[in-house]
């Protein structure tokens, strides 16, 4: 089978490399990979069991078309300033202009026109002198909130729309391998149950996500991709009361901000703010289960979820940051057997494990019901932990509140996107005719970044 461009992952990186061609008139044809489903398809059990049920052979809520941004809150981050290291790659302001023009097709299919994070000046600023009396930094970034269920909506749209357009889409097919030869990829190599099928293309698209990440970084040690080591993130998912967070979410909506706490000083940010959202859990292929966060345009609950992360490198003698991560997960999971554990963090200083009962009398209530209650500590790094109980003190200074003993700290919260492929400004490999993009590339973080990485794509390959 032949094509001009075989795309390997229906996320969001994928999906706008062949919106774009689209849009520039090419006649090329186009074959996209997903080894889930469509939209339509994707259901997660756990709205009438309660409780995660460890879909095989993939988890509903990760995989399948537009990947986790379908089931995520969608967000869209409009500044290059968050994101990723993409505008490292090209510049930043071709990378914010592809942000501004990603934005108006996300705009054509749907999405809110209202931004979140802008105006309210003089609100922002009390809030940013507040950060600076804590040693952190507030990343200014205008937010477009789809909403859980209003991104499933408009991905379907764009999904249609693709089809529509003469674009295949393969559902139910897993990448096994690219197909080399020399210093050329010539295509891939398909498996759906037992069938095999080869697809050969003049240009091959690697676009796997989060959790295609460790897979990328395998495929890249055996033929030679030239990549390095990155940044993995190690983290919580920490849950208070909406009314903690009442003016940070009226004012910006996500919070964005950096530290550098002492005694290690490791990077430590926030990530994926839900006011009024659910806590949720997301399962790996390697049965890994971690925590996320969601937040639906209609549907709100009592409390806030935000992501606190640490960011971890490794060199040497050790270069395998994404095992570091899961095996921190495993041994979190193990702890909970099987599920996400949750924790006080009054609970965590004074040294003690949660129970239920504790939970029951607090004021802030799990949002994700199934969460087992324990002690994080007992498998968290002590690197990682130092720093996250610091920075949530720093974060009490910025929101009044925040480290209250009843806060609810969620484990294990990890963030694969670590091998970092090594690319021209054209999106190129050291492999003629593979390109490797999105998070799974290890140049974005987010459904905003990696849709314009795929918009470049698309631009280049269209021609």
């Amino acid at each position: 089978m032949n094509r001009d461009v075989v795309i390997i992952g229906a996320g969001p990186a994928g999906i706008f490399t062949a919106l774009e061609m689209l849009r520039r008139g090419s006649r090329k044809q186009i074959t996209i990979v997903e080894k889930g489903q469509p939209i339509e398809k994707r259901k997660c059990p756990k709205a009438a069991t309660g409780y995660c049920v460890s879909c095989r052979p993939y988890c509903h809520i990760t995989t399948g078309f537009s990947g986790a941004g379908a089931f995520s809150d969608g967000k869209l981050s409009l500044s290059c300033e968050v994101g990723g290291d993409f505008p490292n790659l090209v510049g930043h302001r071709a990378a914010q202009d592809l942000i501004d023009y990603t934005d108006k097709i996300y705009l054509e299919f749907g999405a809110d026109p209202h931004v979140e994070g802008v105006g309210n000046d003089r609100e922002v600023r009390e809030i940013r002198k507040r950060a600076i009396q804590a040693g952190l930094k507030l990343v200014d970034c205008p937010i477009r909130h789809l909403g859980t269920e209003r991104a499933q909506n408009l991905y379907t749209s764009i999904q249609h729309y693709l089809e529509n357009n003469g674009v295949e889409l393969l559902f139910g097919w897993e990448c096994e391998d690219l197909i080399i030869e020399g210093e050329n990829c010539l295509g891939v190599l398909l498996r759906s149950g037992k069938e095999v099928r080869e697809i050969r293309a003049g240009h091959t698209v690697v676009a796997t996500g989060r959790r295609g990440a460790d897979w990328l970084e395998r495929l890249c040690a055996e033929h030679g991709i030239a990549h390095q080591p990155g940044t993995v993130d190690i983290g919580v998912r920490v849950e208070c009361r909406n009314e903690v967070m009442e003016e940070v979410n009226r004012v910006l909506y996500e919070s964005k901000l950096i530290g550098y706490p002492k005694p290690f000083k490791n990077k430590v940010r926030t990530f994926c703010q839900n006011p009024g959202g659910f806590v949720s859990q997301e399962n790996y292929d390697n049965d890994l289960a971690v925590v996320n966060g969601h937040s639906y345009k209609d549907k709100k609950s009592p409390n806030t979820n935000v992501s606190i992360l640490c960011s971890h490198n490794f060199s040497v003698p050790f270069n395998q940051p994404i095992a570091y991560a899961q095996k921190v997960g495993e041994l979190t999971n193990m702890l909970a057997n099987g599920h996400i554990l949750v924790q006080r963090f009054g609970d965590i200083l004074d040294g003690k494990r949660t129970w239920d009962r504790e939970l029951a009398q607090s004021n802030v209530r799990p949002t994700l019901p199934d969460a087992v209650a324990g002690d994080i500590t007992a498998a968290m790094p002590y690197r990682a932990m130092i720093n996250i109980i610091n920075f949530i003190q720093a974060m009490d200074v910025v929101v009044p509140g925040f480290a209250a003993p009843e806060t609810l700290l969620y484990s294990p919260e990890l963030k694969f996107y670590s091998n970092r492929v090594k690319m021209d400004e054209t999106l190129t490999t050291n492999v003629h005719g593979l390109h490797c993009l999105g998070d799974s590339s290890g140049w974005t973080r987010g459904l905003m970044m990696a849709s314009a990485m795929g918009v470049m794509m698309g631009r280049a390959l269209a021609e």
